[in-house]
């Protein structure tokens, strides 16, 4: 029982500091494509959709339709997203990363890939059962008490 409440009181810190070690890959990485961390998310959305509606991203990234807007703007004159109509419905448009982008999110983000698949390499079925289980219910938690607090009547 000891070392199951020792290993209790070493989680929340052991969180804290891996969401600070993410936050801090997300800023250089923003910082090396030359956006912010708004854009940023924007650009992982689409790297994993594959295409989106700016209404879409409005609803994913909690901005006004003028501040996507404004944000796609940004990140076409970069040259990391293209507009083009929806196939199903020629009065929309669709937003899709560039092959440009994916090219300096691989450089990025492919060598992190490479270490998390070694660093797993020799965990059991098991342990990676575990390993999702958590990360899954946490990411649930974070996002309900990040509603939550956007939901407070008054300003801390």
């Amino acid at each position: 029982m000891e070392a199951l409440n020792r290993l209790r009181a070493e989680l929340g810190p052991a969180v804290r500091a891996h969401q600070r070690a993410v936050d801090a890959v997300d800023e250089a990485t923003a910082d090396a494509l030359g956006v912010n961390r708004t854009d940023l998310r924007c650009l992982d959305l689409l790297l994993e959709s594959g295409a989106l509606a700016p209404s879409r991203l409005s609803a994913e990234l909690g901005l006004s339709t003028g501040s996507v807007t404004a944000m796609l703007d940004r990140l076409e004159r970069l040259g990391y997203v293209t507009r083009s109509p929806d196939p199903e419905d020629r009065r929309k448009v669709v937003i899709r990363a560039t092959d440009a982008v994916r090219e300096k999110a691989d450089a990025v983000y492919g060598p992190i890939a490479a270490d998390g698949a070694e660093a797993v390499a020799g965990y059991s079925a098991a342990e990676l059962e575990t390993v999702l289980d958590f990360l899954n219910r946490d990411r649930a938690r974070q996002e309900r008490h990040a509603a939550r607090i956007r939901n407070l009547t008054t300003r801390m």
